[in-house]
């Protein structure tokens, strides 16, 4: 492994990312250490107990820490960033058996970081993002997650068939202002898998989804247009899960 990357601000094209923050950084040194190239270390930072918890995995895993103010600075989006992990891009693969959220083209790191914690947070660890579609290394996306990306299997495809070829046998559930059932009136067999699947925050999902699965709407009133992604993502692994 190299740990020697440059210390510039993200860009997409990069093979390493960042996460701000000492929790991030934790939830990163916690579930892929070996991935992480090096932390940094702001003299500012105050918590005892963090750096103790960073300063004990690191030994854990011989990853160096580096007391690097000015990098730190040149790196971090906020001023009360202290911690910095540096860690190298890596690629995983869905569990075909167990349940799915496909998200059709997502362009907010914002909704993106809390649709993984809130997928996280309910137990589906497994994230299909049909190209074209956000950065997930991002450090927007990773601090917006709290970390929990970090915890999760996700994987690129080209396309929403190519999702399927690899998909395995699975009951879909694409989720539309045109959906046919409302979630509140859904029936189904709760030992499927099954994946659920959103569009993108402007457009929802094209018709033609109508056609793959049971089609699902989340009925509101009539004063608004359309829920946002991450809350209806939300209210469907809820849905699914409870």
């Amino acid at each position: 492994m190299n740990r020697d990357v440059p210390l510039k601000k993200y860009a997409k094209k990069m093979n390493h990312s960042y996460t701000f923050g000492a929790f991030p950084t934790i939830e990163l040194l916690k579930n892929q250490p070996e991935h992480v190239l090096k932390v940094l270390l702001h003299p500012d930072m105050n918590s005892e107990t963090q750096l103790e918890i960073i300063t004990d995995l690191c030994n854990r895993h011989n990853i160096p820490i580096e007391r690097a103010a000015k990098v730190v600075e040149k790196l971090r989006d906020k001023e009360n960033i202290f911690a910095v992990g540096v860690f190298e891009k890596y690629t995983n693969q869905l569990d075909p058996t167990a349940d799915h959220i496909v998200l059709v083209n997502p362009s907010d790191m914002g909704n993106m970081g809390t649709i993984i914690r809130t997928s996280i947070g309910f137990g589906i660890e497994n994230l299909a993002i049909i190209e074209p579609g956000v950065d997930v290394f991002n450090p927007k996306v990773v601090r917006a997650s709290m970390g929990s990306l970090f915890q999760l299997n996700f994987c690129y495809f080209p396309s929403f068939e190519a999702y399927k070829e690899q998909a395995g046998n699975r009951s879909l559930y694409p989720f539309m202002l045109k959906g046919a059932v409302p979630l509140q009136e859904l029936q189904r067999d709760t030992t499927e898998t099954y994946s659920l699947i959103f569009g993108n925050e402007a457009t929802g999902l094209p018709d033609s989804f109508a056609d793959e699965g049971q089609s699902v709407v989340i009925r509101h009133t009539d004063h608004i247009d359309s829920l946002n992604l991450a809350l209806a993502t939300g209210i469907g692994i809820y849905e699914f899960t409870k």
